[in-house]
């Protein structure tokens, strides 16, 4: 080993001193995650890896330690002292200083330390009132002693406490034989399989090559690295040597490999699952994959399997484990994406009416340029149909010799013939999806024109027109499954109690409207077309009529009529009458167009008419950018096919929901999404940037968007001149209150005073994250993934209840401080009703009682295992089952099943600390089996009173009125009913969501107990009682299930 370098090191560390001091302490006003991405003051990061050294092996992180850097230590009466850590030469103790202790005393011996934690998880930084200030990744915490006394310190960044977590983990797990990896990394199977591949390579066998072949041969390996970055990396390697050849050795090889292909943070990730190994074997992949990827029935023949497909080495594969490089390759692969892969298929329920989905649609589809200006062009209807689109636009006009054609009025040079297009239509239509395809049809042709297109969408489509009249029995659109491969035409219709051949209708001509608004002797009055009889007759279900007034239009509307509203149009109405819009598009479909104003075919925002159920939000596919990929992110989810189902509460036909809600939605529990964003792989320059050459300083936004109470926008730090590999490590929270409307934007920007500058990004719905450690492949501007650009991510998904910020996770603070929330039902005015609700408010606060009850009793354990609330129960136990043990690492406590429900139980005496843990095991224990024992009864209340009062549904306003109850009131008491059965409901879905959760955790609990052993110490008829249970608890599912079916 190079015995300047711990001096260098050490140096290099003094002169960063300035620019990292306030990276792990942080000024609340400055924090740049606390302010929006446009209009922010500007954050930098120095990166705190040496620029000459990148970690990539144990011995490098042991080396920096015995360099050792200054670190915060945290104590529990809120103050923090920077002290400066190094590690002992002979790895034995690790110091401090300055200290008012004696020399002897200012350490910690390496055998005294029980766990290394990395975040805030331990008292002292619970209950230390400077901890909202603290970076939770840049704190890390070493208990030890038989009472797990915290030594709690605070890195300049979150790599550096990554290396010290990662040695000091090493370093525990190696005691007995500390100086192992002091030899090298000569013997490692990287390192072997690196010797293998260069002697493959090395033709004449004299162990040196060419440089052009080493670079070539690496590029092979990593097809990601530039060509100029690797030459650069030998030469610097030669020039530590002070060698003149460019030849380069095996040794130099395997240098220059590790250096340039290790990410430093997934080798930190490896070597926590590995338990500080340098690669995974089956059972490491196997918990892993998890407890961290939420993949469920996991066997080790699927682990291995993966291992044998990404492993590069052939030892790895025969021996079956997973090295840095292999395991790289993992998290790179599709089996990694963010995106969950269940809803690339068509996962949704396809049955519901038409009007219960969102769908895909297309504003002026024969652009491919804006409207003012740009040509029609017939590659307008290909890419939007093979983007899954599922309602295109048509604006059909009179054309030479008979022949109807699509042209933009603004732009009349350039034209479509009708036939020609619905040719293409034909051949595209169901290419993406299968489901519905509707032609919103702007007619603006003479009758005899009418009748030619009237023809020829018989013979094109044949029997694929949709053109059933509906019946008036029904309440409902039919479903899109039962109108597969079907094209419906929306558009006007003549009376069909009327025989006539052709007659006057309204037109809703949308450019005919600009050119009146926009003139000067505008009037508002309604302009009239004739209609043929041959084109009214292909219009069923999508009838165009205009919109008047919601009252009038729920009295008289059909079922099977569709008003289009302008952009203008429906803001206005979504913000005077926001519930009365949601429950008018339960039942009729609402098509959203563009303002007439935006003559550069920009795009309205999507989500602001989705809050209201608004199904057809016509969008201009020409026109890239935010809006654009919040659309096209919406509709990757349900298999591509373009119809997403919308939130029941926005289905149910009596159901409250108000699309301006900024708290908690009735009868829906808030999550809580922990976004961590880790690193950034390859980030391309911006395009049009040419001031900065080849450097770039970027950041990531993470935006929010759903119902105004979600909408929130964070971002990281800035990373100065890395486009590589830059390292971000910061971790965010939001409080998604409407999960099934909720969707999440990561964007990359380069950070410049002039303008930021866009690198890309990803938009993703919510429901469609998988929650672990993955890639997000990020977009370009105009919507194309580009290839090996990607996010590095960890994300996960938690129960939160109540509204407001995160409260601190102390159980004392917790239990004591906070008041807890119960969702009210309201008072509607009618005695009767009334009566009926109150009945209901002692069983609602039971449920919610025993949901926030079983969570508390987990959380409280996971606490005390110093894990934070994003793990998994399997993690919890692991940690748990390591705490549990005798001075001869024996388990001090034993698995016992009591009523099927597993308890632990005290193999003689324990100390304090165990009796603290086991505690609160139990607490857990009991309040989950007293959920699962209360739950059906609770259940059954709350649904009775929900039927009690479903009872008076229809006679309402009958009621009201004999009450006096009129106008406003009666409004009121209408919308009050609606708002108590969606509580109801709610409140009794989610009692029966938790009493799954219960068991499926006791399920959990009970297999992570057998797999850590805490059964051994059991008689094996006790053993074989716990898998009894474990069926018995199998079976309780089963039944739940099919009492459902």
């Amino acid at each position: 080993m190079n015995q300047d370098r711990p001096l260098a090191w050490k140096s290099h560390w003094k002169q960063l001193g300035w620019a990292c001091k306030l990276d792990g302490v942080k000024n609340a006003s400055q924090d740049p995650s606390n302010q929006k991405c446009g209009g922010r003051k500007k954050t930098v990061s120095f990166s705190s890896m040496p620029s000459e050294k990148k970690i990539s092996s144990a011995s490098d992180c042991i080396s920096f330690m015995q360099a050792g850097c200054e670190l915060k230590k945290v104590r529990p009466n809120s103050r923090i002292y920077n002290r400066f850590f190094t590690l002992d030469t002979d790895l034995q103790a690790l110091r401090w200083e300055p200290s008012k202790k004696d020399p002897e005393k200012a350490k910690l011996d390496i055998s005294a330390i029980k766990e290394i934690r990395l975040g805030k998880n331990t008292e002292t930084f619970r209950n230390n009132g400077l901890a909202d200030q603290i970076c939770e990744d840049s704190a890390f915490s070493i208990l030890h002693g038989e009472n797990y006394e915290s030594l709690d310190l605070v890195a300049n960044s979150a790599d550096v406490a990554n290396i010290w977590v990662s040695g000091l983990r090493y370093l525990v797990s190696r005691s007995k034989q500390p100086l192992d990896f002091m030899e090298g990394n000569q013997n490692t199977p990287r390192f072997m399989w690196l010797k293998t591949v260069f002697e493959a390579a090395d033709v004449d066998g004299n162990g040196i090559m060419l440089e052009d072949t080493s670079v070539e041969l690496i590029k092979q390996l990593n097809p990601t690295l530039k060509e100029s970055k690797i030459r650069l990396k030998f030469k610097e390697i030669q020039k530590s040597k002070e060698k003149l050849t460019t030849r380069v050795t095996e040794e130099e090889f395997c240098e220059a490999f590790c250096e340039l292909c290790t990410r430093p943070e997934v080798y930190f990730l490896l070597v926590q699952i590995s338990k500080n190994k340098e690669y995974l074997d089956a059972n490491d992949l196997m918990l892993f994959l998890e407890a961290e990827q939420g993949v469920a029935q996991i066997t080790e023949d699927m682990c291995l399997d993966i291992i044998r497909r990404y492993e590069l080495s052939e030892e790895g594969c025969q021996k079956g484990f997973l090295a840095i490089d292999g395991f790289t390759q993992y998290l790179l692969s599709p089996e990694c994406d963010i995106f969950d892969p269940e809803q690339k298929k068509v996962a949704q329920d396809m049955t519901q009416p038409l009007s219960h989905y969102y769908i895909n649609a297309s504003h002026n589809t024969y652009l491919i340029e804006d409207q003012f200006r740009g040509p029609a062009d017939i590659n307008g209807y290909v890419r939007a149909l093979k983007m899954g689109c599922r309602s295109i636009e048509l604006d059909v006009t009179d054309g030479s010799d008979n022949e109807p054609i699509l042209c933009n009025r603004n732009n009349m040079t350039t034209h479509l013939s009708f036939r020609s297009v619905i040719e293409v239509i034909n051949k595209f239509a169901f290419v993406a999806s299968e489901y519905p395809l509707i032609l919103c049809l702007g007619n603006h042709c003479s009758l005899t024109q009418q009748k030619v297109m009237a023809q020829q969408m018989k013979k094109v489509f044949g029997s694929k027109l949709y053109t059933e009249a509906p019946l008036p029995s029904e309440s409902y659109l039919p479903s899109p499954e039962k109108l597969k491969r079907m094209i419906i035409v929306k558009g006007k219709k003549l009376p069909s109690d009327s025989d006539v051949l052709e007659g006057e209708v309204t037109d809703e001509d949308e450019e005919a409207e600009m050119s009146r608004r926009m003139s000067v002797d505008y009037n508002d009055e309604q302009k009239h077309i004739w209609l043929c009889r041959e084109l009214s007759d292909l219009v069923s279900i999508c009838k165009s009529v205009q919109y008047r007034d919601f009252e009038l239009s729920m009295k008289s509307q059909n079922y099977w009529e569709i008003c289009s509203f302008s952009e203008a149009e429906a803001s206005r109405i979504a913000n005077e009458y926001p519930e009365d819009f949601v429950n008018y598009n339960k039942k009729f479909l609402s098509r959203i167009y563009p303002s007439a104003m935006r003559i550069d075919s920009s795009n309205l925002n999507p989500q602001d008419f989705w809050n209201c159920g608004c199904q057809i939000v016509a969008m201009n596919f020409q026109t890239p950018g935010p809006m654009m990929d919040l659309h096209t992110g919406w509709f990757l989810q349900n298999g591509g096919c373009g119809y997403v189902l919308r939130p029941s509460i926005m289905r149910d036909e009596v159901s409250y929901f108000s699309a301006n809600t900024k708290g908690i939605v009735p009868g829906v529990s808030p999550l809580a999404l922990h976004i961590k964003i880790i690193s950034g792989q390859n980030f391309p320059k911006p395009k049009g940037a040419c001031a900065k050459g080849d450097v770039i300083d970027p950041y990531v936004c993470i935006e929010i968007h759903g119902i105004p109470a979600d909408c929130s926008e964070q971002r990281t730090k800035t990373v100065q001149q890395n486009s590589d590999n830059p390292i971000f490590d910061e971790t965010f929270e939001f409080q998604v209150n409407l999960p099934e409307l909720a969707m999440i934007r990561f964007v990359v920007l380069d950070d410049d005073y002039i303008g930021d500058e866009f690198i890309g990004q990803y938009t993703i719905p919510f429901e469609c994250l998988q929650p672990g450690y993955r890639h997000v492949p990020l977009r370009s501007f105009v919507g194309d993934i580009m290839e090996h650009v990607t996010l590095f991510v960890h994300i996960a998904i938690t129960n939160r209840s109540g509204g407001g910020k995160a409260q601190k996770r102390s159980l004392s603070v917790r239990m004591g401080k906070k008041v807890r929330e119960y969702t009210m039902l309201r008072n509607i005015g009618l005695k009767t009703i009334d009566d009926i609700f109150k009945i209901a408010v002692h069983p609602l606060r039971e449920a919610i009682d025993m949901r926030e009850n079983m969570q508390n009793a987990i959380v409280s354990v996971k606490e005390l295992c110093g894990l934070p609330p994003i793990a998994s129960l399997k993690q919890c136990l692991l940690t748990l089952s390591s705490r549990l043990l005798t001075s001869d690492n024996t388990p001090s406590v034993s698995l016992v099943m009591k009523d099927n429900f597993p308890y632990l139980e005290p193999l003689g005496t324990i100390p304090d600390v165990q009796k603290k843990m086991l505690a609160a095991y139990d607490l857990m224990i009991q309040e989950s089996r007293f959920l699962i024992e209360m739950a059906d009864t609770v259940q059954e209340k709350i649904v009775q009173c929900q039927k009690a009062g479903m009872e008076f549904h229809e006679e309402l306003h009958n009621l009201g009125a004999k009450e006096g109850l009129k106008g406003r009131k009666l409004n009121k008491a209408t919308e009050s009913f609606a708002w108590n059965i969606t509580v109801l409901k709610g409140q009794g879905d989610l009692l029966k969501n938790a009493k799954n959760e219960a068991l499926e955790n006791m399920k959990q609990i009970q297999l992570a107990c057998l797999s850590c052993g805490l059964s051994k110490a059991a008689s094996s008829s006790a053993e074989t009682k716990s898998k009894r249970s474990l069926e018995a608890i199998e079976e309780k599912e089963s039944g739940e299930e099919n009492g459902k079916l």
